[in-house]
């Protein structure tokens, strides 16, 4: 059995990060039983000085990206598509929000072993269901949703738990150059970026296990 393991920088408000992680899970179930990933989550913020009440999210692409209306709705629709196509539904909510707590509660959860769990989760709220994960009430809702404690979910987002680790953990990625993500880190040595097809991540995941041959 080879284990790989597999480090994802992202954010909760990019579509990509869970399109690209669906489609490495597709690539990881269609390889065979001798290879299996270790996977762990680091912090990335696309909006780090976005207020908490958030923004429209057509406002927000036009000022950050300059799109159109028109072209933005198109990239809605491909990205529901591809979502549609590897089993993820996204409703996408009408707003952009900060995310800076909810990556404070995933460097928690991790630590509960729950970090996976808490970050697919926290996706499905914000992604499927339009929720607001800059809302701490709708993030202890969703962390209590994988099995973790609530009064220590409160605990870590009512202080500054965590915000140096998450800080330092940020600032290490833009030095290791990833100013974009999704990132997929392998075995610390190897790096993918973007919601790749599920045929790059399979290929990558062989090479990998071949070299550790």
């Amino acid at each position: 059995m080879k284990n790989i393991d597999i480090k994802i920088a992202s954010d909760i408000s990019c579509p990509w990060c869970i399109i690209g992680y669906k489609a490495l899970q597709q690539a990881l179930d269609n390889v065979d039983d001798s290879i299996t990933a270790n996977i762990s989550w680091l912090p990335f913020e696309l909006n780090p000085s976005m207020p908490s009440e958030g923004q429209d999210i057509g406002e927000h692409i036009q000022e950050k990206y300059g799109a159109t209306p028109e072209q933005s709705a198109g990239n809605r629709e491909r990205i529901k598509q591809m979502g549609a196509d590897l089993g993820f539904t996204f409703n996408r909510g009408e707003r952009i929000y900060n995310t800076f707590d909810a990556h404070r509660l995933l460097h928690w959860a991790e630590t509960q072993g729950k970090q996976t769990e808490l970050k697919l989760a926290l996706f499905d709220m914000y992604f499927t269901h339009g929720g607001n994960p800059s809302d701490k009430d709708q993030l202890i809702t969703t962390a209590i949703k994988v099995g973790l404690d609530q009064s220590q979910a409160r605990d870590v987002l009512d202080s500054t738990q965590y915000t140096d680790e998450v800080r330092a953990l940020e600032q290490q990625n833009h030095q290791n150059g990833i100013n974009a993500v999704p990132a997929f880190i392998i075995n610390n040595k190897y790096m993918i970026n973007g919601g790749q097809p599920v045929e790059i991540f399979e290929k990558a995941l062989i090479d990998m296990a071949n070299e550790m041959t």
